[in-house]
């Protein structure tokens, strides 16, 4: 017998947990499946860049995030680069990580643990009904001009299950079986290091010197690696890059394994303490530094999200980030097309909007990589440098989503540009709306949304004429321009706070123009 969902999940972490949450938020149905028997017991993702802290403000969770996060780190550190943490200073990156960046968003970045997050997300994904299934294993899957059938199992025992879902997603890791069983290769670099992250506890709180530090390169003869330290200042993880013998030849240890022992020399080594330093190392993870991108996102009615679909180094802080926003971009598709308010033809959009992104990610982590840890890596083909604000905040989408992107291929922008171009997340600005102060991103509703200027009353009143479509008119001139909206002009906003189409100059107001421009954004123009 089956049982039928709108949505299969497959894979409960970071951005599986983060899909469920935002399927919820539209009242999709669906249930996720969790190999594991809970959330994460390892650190791993621990960098949130405002875009994501956003979504997860989308979502209803900003706040109790930032509770979980103050109870592990000390917020806004810095990121920089040492000899050892009690030797000389090389380089910093940043000095705090909010330094120049607090205007541009309603939400901070943040460092906080999966450990930390995922209880946050399940908490809520469960409130807004989500059936989550841990311990749980997918067996296999088939898909037909319905959708897709799964077999499912208890890990403790007890009899497969038979799954019914219009819509697969795979946000099932690095090593995705939905992705093998789709047969869908990874395209890239590949893998270019090994590595390990050795978790230990040891009392450096006299080696911190009053720093606040988020996250620390090590750059030794020996080793290449960094650290992040609880808000204790007596735990953390050492995460290395590579190893080297006395001649500076990569050593094969970290291929090979390695042993306590070995692993308290290095965490040693990399805080600079005598070898009598007491250290106790906790769990050593084996891990491998690849950069590559899915070939393509989608295949039938199966979809791939966060590592499943793109894998980068850690260098930048990206990876967990890419795939929080894979899920905000598929969810609020998958809601329209399931209700009726879009035609399946939206859903191809996803692939054409994330992918020459997470593309385009992967390779700015692999030279954050290439310049910050292992300059012996090949750097004749690196891409050109992209700010971090450029890659976590202006991400420039090109689809048939949108209506006009298609003026240049650029990928990103600084999100100081605050022009209203579509295909671009809406600026955020600081406005007054029912008495309360809120962000321009908050305009952003489960349907379209028009945005109109002070001038714009006759887009008001068309807007009134059309079914499912919010609607908000600025009275302040100054507000308007702050997201690039034109006295007497419109805007159109995608629930992911995306520009889908703007009013051309000299645009006559029309229930006809707006009916035929959510038609184009929906997929349903003829």
């Amino acid at each position: 017998m089956e049982q039928q969902v709108p949505v299969l999940i497959i894979g409960g972490s970071l951005v599986g947990l983060t899909t469920s949450m935002l399927l919820g938020r539209h009242g999709v149905r669906h249930i996720l499946v969790e190999r594991h028997r809970g959330t994460a017991i390892h650190p791993r993702a621990a960098a949130f860049h405002q875009r994501t802290m956003e979504i997860f403000r989308d979502g209803g969770v900003q706040q109790a995030v930032e509770q979980a996060a103050d109870k592990e780190f000390v917020q806004d550190g810095s990121i920089l680069s040492v000899d050892s943490l009690s030797g000389k200073e090389l380089a910093y990156y940043y000095h705090s990580m909010n330094e120049g960046v607090e205007h541009l968003s309603p939400a901070r970045r943040l460092f906080i643990t999966q450990i930390g997050l995922e209880p946050v997300l399940r908490a809520r994904a469960s409130a807004l009904g989500a059936d989550l299934r841990y311990a749980t294993e997918l067996l296999d899957f088939t898909q037909d001009d319905k959708g897709v059938v799964a077999t499912i199992r208890p890990r403790d025992g007890g009899d497969e299950q038979h799954i019914r879902a219009r819509y697969l997603i795979g946000a099932d890791g690095a090593h995705s079986p939905v992705r093998r069983a789709l047969g869908i290769k990874m395209e890239g670099r590949g893998d270019f290091a090994q590595c390990a992250t050795i978790y230990f506890k040891a009392d450096f709180r006299a080696l911190l010197r009053g720093r606040n530090m988020s996250v620390v390169y090590v750059n030794q003869p020996g080793q290449l690696a960094f650290f992040r330290f609880a808000i204790t200042g007596d735990a953390g993880f050492l995460a290395v890059f590579a190893t080297f013998d006395e001649q500076g030849r990569p050593d094969n240890r970290l291929r090979e394994g390695l042993t306590s022992e070995r692993a308290v020399e290095m965490v040693r080594a990399a805080l600079g303490v005598p070898a009598d330093f007491p250290i106790s190392v906790e769990n050593i993870q084996p891990w491998t530094a690849t950069a590559a991108t899915a070939a393509v996102f989608r295949k039938g009615n199966a979809f791939l999200a966060g590592d499943a679909a793109h894998l980068m180094p850690p260098t930048g802080g990206f990876g967990g980030n890419t795939g929080v926003a894979d899920a905000h971009n598929l969810a609020w598709k998958i809601a329209m097309v399931l209700d009726g308010r879009a035609d399946a033809a939206l859903l191809d959009s996803y692939e054409a909007e994330r992918r020459p992104m997470a593309a385009l990610t992967v390779e700015q982590a692999y030279r954050r990589y290439v310049e910050r840890v292992d300059p012996s890596l090949p750097a004749q083909d690196l891409a050109d440098n992209l700010s971090d604000t450029a890659i976590e905040l202006g991400a420039v989408y090109h689809s048939d989503a949108l209506i006009g992107s298609d003026a240049d291929i650029v990928l990103t922008q600084e999100p100081d540009d605050r022009s209203g171009r579509v295909g671009v997340r809406l600026a955020h600005h600081w406005i007054e709306r029912d008495g309360q102060r809120g962000s321009t991103l908050d305009l952003a509703g489960p349907g379209f949304t028009l945005l109109a200027g002070p001038g714009g009353k006759a887009w008001v009143e068309a807007a009134g004429g059309v079914e499912d479509l919010g609607c908000h008119q600025f009275t302040n001139e100054s507000d308007a321009a702050a997201i690039g909206l034109p006295e007497d002009g419109a805007l159109l906003l995608r629930p992911d706070a995306v520009v889908g189409w703007r009013s051309g100059q000299g645009a006559q107001a029309s229930e006809a123009v707006l009916t035929d421009a959510l038609r184009q954004l929906t997929g349903r123009a003829a």
